[in-house]
Order: C-alpha cells, then sequence, then structure tokens
C-alpha cells in the first residue's frame, strides 16, 4: 500500500508536465505563442473561397483596421481577377457610404481628359488651349496638354505649403481662389521652364477640368460647363462602370473641381480601379484607347515614380519613398488622396483594392504596410 501511494502523485506529476509542454514550447526563445482566434466579423470580411488562404487575409485586413497607429479604416474593398474577395466596412459606414477621393480624383480627370483627346476635341501635344496663355509674349502659351498631365506645366504652384494657409491647393479650394479656381490657377506665372521640372499641384488638374469644360461647352456660362462636364461624366463613364454613387463637384465658375472633390462609395472606386486594370474597357467594351492608360502609368520625363495623374510603384525624383519598396511588383500603379484613400492596381497580380479613411503622414506608413501585407498573398498571375 505504501508503493501505491508513492505512485499516484508521480503519475500526477507526469501528466501536469505533459499538458504544460505546449505553453512550455510556445514560451521557448524564438517561438511566438499563436494568434489568438479571429472573430466573426473579421472572417466575415472575406468570401469562403479567396484563391488564397482565407485565415491569413482575414487577419491581415482585421490588422487594418485595428491598428490605432493607421488611423482610422473606413472602408477596404480588395478584388481579384475582378471578384470581391475581401470587403470590410468602419463603425459608421458601409456599402453605401459615399466617400471623398480627394486627390483620387485627379485620376478621374485624366480619364476625362484621355476621352476628350480620343473624341478629336484636344490634341496632346499642341498648347494647352488656355485663352489667357495665348497673348503675344506670353511663355505659358509653350504649356502643352501633355506637360499639365505629367505635372511639369512649369507654373509656380506650391502645394503642402507651411503655413498651410499659404499652400497654393487651399487658397484655390477654400480662400481667395475658391469661386473661379481654374482662373485663379492659371493666373500664375512660370516658376520653370515648361516640361522641365516637375511639381505636384492641385492648382494643374483644375486647369486640366477648365479646359475639359472648354472643349465641351466652348464659352458656356457656368451652368452650361457644370451641365455638360457633368453629363459627358455621367454617360461616357459613370453608368458604363456601373459607378450609380459617383458624384462630382463644381465651383461657382462651373469648374468641375476635379483636382479634389468627387466622391463614391467603395464599390465605385473599386470599379475605376478595374476600369484602369482593363486598360480602359469594361465588359468588353473599350470606353476608352488602351495607349491612353499605358501613357497614364508610364514614367513622368521628370519623376519615375508619377506617370499621368497617376502614382506608380517607383522611386520618386523628389526622394520621397515609393509605394511599396522592394514588397510589391514594380507594375503597381495608385490614384492616391489626401488622408489616406487609395485605389491600388496591380495587374500583375489581377488585384484592385481600396481603402477609403483618414490618416495623418506619419499614420500612412503604417496603412501602407498593411496594405503591402495583403498584396504579398496574392501570387503574380
Amino acid at each position: 500500500m505504501h508503493v501505491g501511494r508513492a505512485m499516484v502523485p508521480r503519475r500526477l506529476s507526469l501528466i501536469l508536465s505533459l499538458a504544460l509542454l505546449p505553453a512550455l514550447a510556445a514560451c521557448s526563445e524564438g517561438v511566438a505563442p499563436p494568434p489568438p482566434p479571429l472573430t466573426k466579423v473579421a472572417l466575415a470580411a472575406v468570401v469562403p473561397k479567396p484563391g488564397v488562404a482565407r485565415e491569413p487575409l482575414a487577419r491581415s485586413v482585421d490588422e487594418l483596421f485595428a491598428d490605432k497607429e493607421a488611423g482610422e479604416t473606413r472602408a477596404l474593398m480588395v478584388l481579384a481577377g475582378g471578384r470581391i474577395v475581401a470587403e470590410r466596412y468602419g463603425k459608421g459606414y458601409d456599402r453605401s457610404s459615399r466617400l471623398i477621393g480627394w486627390s483620387m480624383s485627379k485620376s478621374v480627370t485624366g480619364v476625362l481628359i484621355g476621352m476628350l483627346v480620343s473624341d478629336g476635341r484636344l490634341r496632346l501635344d499642341e498648347s494647352a488651349p488656355v485663352p489667357a496663355w495665348q497673348r503675344a509674349g506670353d511663355p505659358r502659351g509653350a504649356i502643352t496638354l501633355r506637360q499639365l498631365l505629367q505635372m511639369r506645366s512649369g507654373l509656380r504652384h506650391v502645394e503642402a505649403g507651411d503655413p498651410v494657409y499659404e499652400s497654393f491647393e487651399v487658397r484655390m479650394l477654400f480662400l481667395d481662389g475658391r469661386d473661379n479656381m481654374a482662373a485663379w490657377a492659371e493666373e500664375q506665372p512660370l516658376a520653370a521652364v515648361p516640361g522641365a521640372r516637375w511639381n505636384y499641384s492641385s492648382a494643374t488638374t483644375v486647369i486640366l477640368s477648365d479646359i475639359a469644360a472648354r472643349a465641351l461647352a466652348e464659352n458656356g456660362g457656368p451652368d452650361q460647363r457644370r451641365q455638360l462636364v457633368g453629363e459627358f461624366l455621367r454617360t461616357r463613364l459613370f453608368e458604363p462602370l456601373g459607378m450609380k454613387s459617383a458624384f462630382a463637384e463644381f465651383d461657382a465658375a462651373g469648374t468641375l473641381v476635379g483636382s479634389s472633390l468627387i466622391h463614391a462609395t467603395a464599390r465605385d472606386w473599386s470599379r475605376f480601379g478595374e476600369f484602369l486594370r482593363n486598360g480602359g474597357a469594361v465588359k468588353g467594351a473599350q470606353l476608352l484607347p488602351r495607349a491612353w492608360i499605358e501613357f497614364m502609368t508610364s514614367p513622368s520625363p521628370r519623376n519615375p515614380g508619377y506617370g499621368a495623374q497617376l502614382w506608380l510603384n517607383r522611386p520618386q525624383s523628389d526622394g520621397d519613398e515609393m509605394l511599396f519598396p522592394g514588397k510589391a511588383p514594380t507594375d503597381i500603379f495608385a490614384c492616391i488622396g489626401h488622408l489616406g484613400q487609395y485605389v491600388i492596381v496591380s495587374p500583375s497580380q489581377k488585384l484592385t483594392i481600396v481603402r477609403l479613411g483618414k490618416s495623418t503622414s506619419e499614420e500612412r506608413k503604417k496603412v501602407l504596410a498593411h496594405l503591402a501585407e495583403i498584396l504579398a498573398q496574392f501570387p503574380k498571375s
């Protein structure tokens, strides 16, 4: 009996030791504990068969929404091969929420100009048809449509200046230029020879919007400009793409605020990204020549990281870091807007990703890191 009693605690000790082995192994050096289980909300954001491992994708999406250092994510869409494989919204937002694109609007304006060039209403390499620049001896008459699209007009435009109320985009949108934004942008003098220097500028895209209005409405007044440009966008772009929520704002002079103020749901922004990914086609119909999308996604002569109203995944001429350095295909291009709005297109992966939200400059670095993790889960096709 004495021997039997001694065996009981020994067996109990052995059982407890075996039970603790997984925990001890997890705590050993170099081995991380398993991640916590996904919530129902996190898993529901990804379709059952996304084409890649479902749980890692759902976890990457969840981490983007949960990361306070990445600011506020209001919507995320991931489309693979044209199919929605992930979709999630922040608190207070859903698939019907129309969200501002800010500078993603520039890419829509780039497409608008491409359609007018394709129609023969505008010429890419002729003097930009701005009446104020056509006076004899005005050096701005040398500025071409191509140079405006590639942000190398040479005009004295100061984006993101310090103090903020001296920034040209702020003055144009909200202060002394707000009633006639194009006239305000067009009256600025040259700071460089046209074509010689790259300078990102919202004012430049508003000039493009004015050129579009002149091509469609000639010398029409504000109401006619607003009506004809709005109708053109609706019938030639938004309706064919199924972008039923898309809404564009105009200033008091009837000029499209094509630099900043186009709104749409996350699903409709993803439709625009898919249109770009498919070379200007939707459902087999070529709405815009493929050559124009190739132009928009080709490096500007003065900045390899920028095309024509689109950002590229290449080094920036001003020293800013590329979108995904060493972490994603170099054929990626993107519509990018203030406070962290992104439509990211990866042709070689057949991917379109939309992220909408509110993030500071520092927080956007975290946003891009999370988006890079999502991109990395999809192979090149």
